[in-house]
C-alpha cells in the first residue's frame, strides 16, 4: 500500500473579520486590494496597513492592475504574516492564490472583507477631504 505524500503548497486560509483583527493587532500585515479611491475614503485603522489596488477606475470602467503582483512583491517580503482584504468583485480566493503561488507563505484572507470590518464596528480612517478654493 503506498503512503500519501504530504502536500508542501501553502493552502490560503479564510478568516472571519474578528480573528483577522486579532492577527492584525499581532503584528500581520493588512493588504488592501480596493481601488485608490476606494481606500483614500476609509480603510481600516490598524498599524501595518498597504494599499496596492487589483483594479482602477478609467474612464472605461475598472480595469486590472497589470502590475499588481510585481508591487505585492516590491513591499512585501514572502515571509510576511499577511491578512488580505480581497472582496474587489472578482473570485473571493483568486488574490490570495496568486500570491500563494508566488511564493507567500502566510496568507490569510479576511473573509467579508471591508464591508464585513465595517459591519463588526471595527475602527476605520476617514478621509477628512477639505476644498480650498483659490480666488
Amino acid at each position: 500500500m503506498a503512503c500519501p505524500i504530504p502536500s508542501t503548497a501553502t493552502a490560503v486560509i479564510t478568516i472571519d473579520v474578528l480573528a483577522a483583527k486579532e492577527l492584525l493587532d499581532s503584528g500581520y500585515r493588512y493588504l488592501d486590494f480596493r481601488t485608490v479611491e476606494e481606500f483614500d475614503k476609509s480603510h481600516p485603522d490598524v498599524e501595518n496597513v498597504l494599499n496596492i489596488p487589483y483594479l482602477f477606475f478609467t474612464p472605461d470602467g475598472k480595469v486590472k492592475n497589470g502590475d499588481f503582483l510585481d508591487q505585492v512583491q516590491s513591499d512585501c517580503s514572502k515571509e510576511d504574516h499577511l491578512v488580505m482584504d480581497v472582496w474587489v468583485g472578482e473570485d473571493p480566493l483568486r488574490l490570495p492564490s496568486v500570491l500563494v503561488n508566488a511564493g507567500f507563505k502566510d496568507v490569510k484572507d479576511m473573509g467579508g472583507g471591508y464591508e464585513a470590518w465595517v459591519e463588526n464596528g471595527l475602527r476605520l480612517c476617514l478621509c477628512l477631504c477639505i476644498c480650498i478654493i483659490n480666488s
